[in-house]
């Protein structure tokens, strides 16, 4: 028999934008843009992975033509996350359905590789042979691939298959799958700006949305690096209260509220598990259990050799009272779109008025989870203010009961961050009211309606932040000292946030000349990660990621509702 071991290319790190996602809403997968499936969690996509080559582990399953040669190009089946990746005489079909199912088709024979490595690759594998395939010795895991005639060693599985073939990696999970992608896409409300790229960030943020729980995934992955070899490597599988909300919130403005009804049916049951919801952590599991302890796997050199892999993750026990308005803000655009109020929307709406009126005057760590000292962050004030401001929007539409100390509330927050968040000698809205250092997040001083975008300051804000955090077609979060060591990219976020401050502030021309680069920076199946590093012209952090793509169908929005409509054509 060929050796085909030593056939096999070598695996380098592909870049980070370029992986596809694979969902059935349960579990997740990253496949290159070579069909080598390098990332997959089991059972939940926040438990340990099954394959992790992606951060430099040997865990993987691929296939590729027998004769070496470079794919034609990777893309999805339209309004579904069914990946196919093409080769002259040879295509293979990935998707999630329950279980991972790879179609092999085409003319010429292809070179199957199976390397399961339970645990994130700590804990031993045996390959048994079975009926029909290759079970995972000690799990329910079971690829099936009748008639195949595998060579195992040392736990990892080879053969030639001649197409067409069918190899069913079976993961144990239940039988019923979520089968409405294209039904579900083909229902969104698209705009007219990049509609195409629009689409498929909605459906990966749907796809981040846990089916079983409606818990939200921040991103699919852990420890992709925000700086080639540096140690700010984090764990992204969680579901955060502030990143959920604005997931679904973004998949309500297409026209979808299936994913935010159930986002808040799952933060009421976490809410029924705490004391209060001052007490609420900032992020949970995708069963609403709070994180272990952040551990660091030692085993796996990382992305690019960028270590540390981490699991867990320690913002879990962070301060961060910004988290209040995003998810009150999600209630208020649901209402809207729906034209009700469920009552127990409505109580978590006063749940959130509960925790800022105990909570917001203290010091906190904010948005970007800084492992710093707290500090009086405007973001977080602002954010307090919003949770008040959107509550007594809600009691006045919906007829709801308003407690009046909301409204003294609401204008205390408010006179707080304008007096002391505004710094007359920086010229700007600062990060936090102890320094004079900027944060890309003090944009929602405007952004969220405490202060008209025509004011002064704002404008100023605006100006500040693009001329400080703006490198070409991204924008930092902050560049202050943090207290990690290492730098890191352009946060998309950040990116997307200055272009509607652009758009709020007039200058429209500017707003779309950042949004054209942005877009530019997807992967070549429209993917997005977290960050971008302008110099060295890569793509950084977790993939994909949440915020990148709600922030990228904000922005669509929000260009095509400020367009100044064009005079008919004359005939």
């Amino acid at each position: 028999m060929t050796d085909f071991l030593t056939e096999l290319p070598v695996r380098v790190a592909v870049p980070i934008e370029r992986h596809s996602l694979l969902s059935d809403r349960r579990a997740l997968a990253l496949v290159t843009p070579g069909a080598d499936v390098t990332w997959l969690c089991h059972p939940s996509p926040d438990s340990p992975a099954l394959f992790a080559a992606l951060l430099g582990g040997s865990g993987h399953f691929s296939v590729r033509p027998q004769k070496d040669q470079l794919p034609l190009g990777q893309r999805y089946v339209p309004g579904t996350m069914t990946v196919q990746t093409r080769w002259t005489g040879l295509q293979v079909t990935d998707h999630l359905a329950a279980n991972l199912v790879r179609t092999v088709e085409g003319r010429v024979p292809a070179v199957v590789e199976f390397a399961p490595r339970p645990d994130f690759g700590r804990a031993p594998v045996v390959l048994e042979r079975v009926a029909g395939g290759l079970r995972v010795a000690g799990t329910p895991i079971v690829l099936r691939s009748p008639g195949v005639d595998w060579e195992i060693t040392g736990g990892t599985a080879t053969a030639v298959i001649i197409p067409p073939f069918v190899l069913e990696l079976e993961l144990g999970g239940p039988s019923e799958v979520d089968t409405d992608w294209l039904d579900w896409s083909a229902a969104l409300r698209l705009p007219a700006t990049e509609p195409a790229l629009v689409r498929r960030s909605a459906l990966t943020l749907r796809a981040l949305c846990h089916r079983d729980t409606g818990a939200v995934l921040a991103a699919a992955t852990t420890s992709l690096p925000e700086q080639i070899g540096g140690v700010r490597n984090w764990d992204y599988r969680y579901c955060w209260l502030r990143d959920a909300a604005l997931t679904v919130q973004a998949l309500v403005s297409l026209g979808s509220t299936d994913e935010a009804e159930a986002f808040l049916n799952w933060l009421h049951g976490v809410l029924e598990t705490v004391s209060g919801p001052e007490s609420l952590n900032p992020l949970y599991t995708v069963h609403g259990s709070a994180l272990g302890p952040e551990t660091v796997i030692d085993s796996l050199p990382g992305y690019a050799g960028s270590g540390p892999v981490r699991v867990g993750n320690l913002a879990d026990q962070q301060v961060q009272l910004d988290v209040f308005g995003p998810v009150t803000d999600l209630v208020h655009d649901l209402a809207l779109a729906r034209g009700s109020l469920a009552d127990r929307e409505w109580d978590v709406v006063t749940a959130m008025v509960r925790a800022v009126a105990a909570r917001w005057s203290e010091p906190d760590h904010g948005i970007w989870e800084e492992r710093h000292v707290p500090r009086h962050r405007v973001y977080s004030r602002v954010m307090c203010w919003q949770t008040v401001d959107r509550a007594i929007a809600l009691a006045s539409r919906f007829d709801r009961p308003l407690d009046p100390e909301w409204l003294v509330l609401r204008d205390t927050i408010a006179a707080d961050v304008l007096e002391n968040g505004w710094n007359p000698d920086v010229g700007a809205f600062t990060t936090a009211y102890d320094g004079t250092d900027l944060d890309a997040a003090s944009l929602h001083v405007g952004l969220s309606g405490l202060l008209d975008p025509s004011d002064d300051r704002f404008q100023a804000t605006v100006v500040a932040v693009e001329e400080t955090l703006r490198s070409g077609p991204t924008v930092y979060r902050y560049l202050r000292n943090d207290g990690l060591p290492g730098d890191e990219g352009g946060f998309h976020l950040c990116t997307t946030w200055l272009i509607e401050a652009y758009l709020k502030v007039g200058r429209r021309a500017d707003a779309e000349e950042l949004f054209e680069s942005f877009v530019r920076l997807a992967g070549p199946t429209g993917l997005l990660p977290e960050e971008y590093d302008p110099v060295a012209e890569r793509s950084l952090g977790n993939h994909p990621q949440a915020y990148s793509h709600l922030g990228l169908i904000r922005c669509a929005r929000l260009l095509d509702v400020t367009a100044t409509p064009r005079p008919p054509a004359s005939r």
